[in-house]
């Protein structure tokens, strides 16, 4: 079963909390037992899992990020996107979560983050699910 999500940003650069959406999607397959995979078309964007309990967390990845892989670096891409597409390539396209009881098994403080690296846009995020047989 595949399904998907769009995902609309603000900013060059932003994580986007989309932990909830994919836990409905989860709820709406009915899958008790399993895997959801999470994945984004994207080469100027990602997935990852991480702290979403404390917002200081994802900011100080992006200025990390924004750090070691500034925009205009004399990159030779010409579309001037290339740290876009450097970060995406460190952060990945994709993510497993495996589904225990018809609950994504995340740990306390983790969420699924879209990774935005240049926006802002629309945006698209794939899940599949893979059940228990």
């Amino acid at each position: 079963m595949i399904k998907s999500l769009n995902v609309k940003t603000a900013s060059r650069s932003e994580f986007v909390d989309i932990t909830s959406e994919i836990q409905q999607l989860v709820d709406e397959s009915g899958i008790k037992e399993g895997i959801c995979y999470v994945y984004v078309p994207h080469t100027t964007a990602g997935v990852t899992i991480n702290e979403g309990a404390d917002p200081s967390v994802v900011d100080d990845i992006l200025k990390t990020l924004n750090k070691l892989i500034p925009h205009n670096a004399g990159y030779s891409h010409i579309e001037e996107n290339s740290d876009s597409h450097i970060k995406t390539a460190m952060v990945g396209t994709s993510q497993s979560i495996i589904i225990d009881k018809g609950k994504l098994q995340l740990g306390t403080w983790q969420s699924i983050f879209f990774c935005e690296f240049d926006g802002p846009r629309s945006r698209k995020v794939i899940v599949k699910f893979i059940p228990d047989n």
